[in-house]
């Protein structure tokens, strides 16, 4: 009964994990640009959210609602006047702009903030569990994971389902032969980082109602999700939720064997994936 339990909270823990790398794997599957700020930006959506919370006295969820749009708008500015000007053959410029950010992100939030940690109070949402059979399961994971499902399946209706869609297939597949037929590669782009943010918004919602925060956790948030991303294959967006899941699993099992084992677990699973699928398990393109 104990591994049970411990299979299930993998499953809700990798759901948090797929919320992480849902949003790079987006961004890098459209236009083959690795994000180094990518934890970092979820941890400034936290604090957007948590500044709306403490300000405006509304519940976390409206909060995110109310910063989506906001985050949304950032994501298609920094893209927009920012990384189209560094976007090429050449991967340097875009990872050397992309650790800028990050760097100026955790200065900037560590000045405003402070380094202490924070958390998105959810009041009574935090206790909840619900009794599955012989399990019971925390209503925060739960609707992680079912958050985690629902984001990647809207996704993939956007891009096999709408025009924007194919603007985005095409424009990942060949930029310029999709310029020639009327598409703006930059602005696809500026709302494929858009939607990456909003992605960001929630995964920052449940990261800060379910652990403490504060500024110089970005990076550890980043690895998870390129993990998960690479254990899935580049590209898939259904692959990310499997390589979450398997991070969640391997941490959740190592912990059970020995507390101190949890995040060595995780690293170990990635590697071992590594060592027999190098391309990830599901490799895909948009197309």
């Amino acid at each position: 009964m104990i591994w049970v339990n411990t299979v299930v909270q993998g499953l809700m823990l990798g759901g948090l994990y797929a919320l992480f790398a849902t949003g790079l794997s987006l961004v890098f599957g459209i236009m083959r640009l690795v994000n180094l700020a990518h934890g970092d930006l979820i941890v400034f959506a936290a604090f957007a959210i948590l500044v709306i919370v403490e300000v405006l006295g509304l519940d976390p969820f409206v909060s995110a609602l109310l910063a989506a749009p906001l985050l949304f708008a950032a994501g298609w500015a920094l893209q927009r006047l920012v990384l189209n000007r560094v976007l090429g053959r050449d991967i340097l410029p875009p990872l050397l702009v992309t650790f800028g950010l990050s760097v100026a992100l955790q200065n900037g939030m560590l000045e405003v903030f402070s380094a202490d940690s924070r958390r998105i109070r959810s009041g009574a949402l935090e206790s909840a569990s619900v009794a599955l059979g012989p399990v019971t399961l925390g209503m925060l994971p739960l609707l992680t994971f079912a958050s985690a499902v629902a984001a990647i399946f809207l996704l993939n209706r956007i891009f096999y389902a709408t025009a924007l869609g194919r603007a985005f297939r095409a424009t990942s597949d060949d930029p310029v032969t999709a310029s020639l037929m009327g598409i703006n590669p930059r602005s696809v782009f500026a709302i494929a980082t858009g939607l990456a943010m909003v992605t960001v918004t929630l995964a920052a919602l449940y990261l800060g109602m379910r652990a403490n925060f504060d500024p110089s956790i970005g990076p550890a948030r980043l690895i998870y999700a390129f993990e998960a991303v690479i254990i899935g294959g580049l590209g898939s967006l259904w692959g990310t939720l499997a390589g979450g899941i398997i991070i969640g699993l391997a941490q959740t099992a190592g912990a059970a064997v020995n507390p101190e084992w949890q995040i060595l677990a995780g690293h170990l699973a990635f590697l071992v994936v590594l060592l027999v699928r190098p391309r990830g398990l599901f490799p895909r393109a948009f197309d």
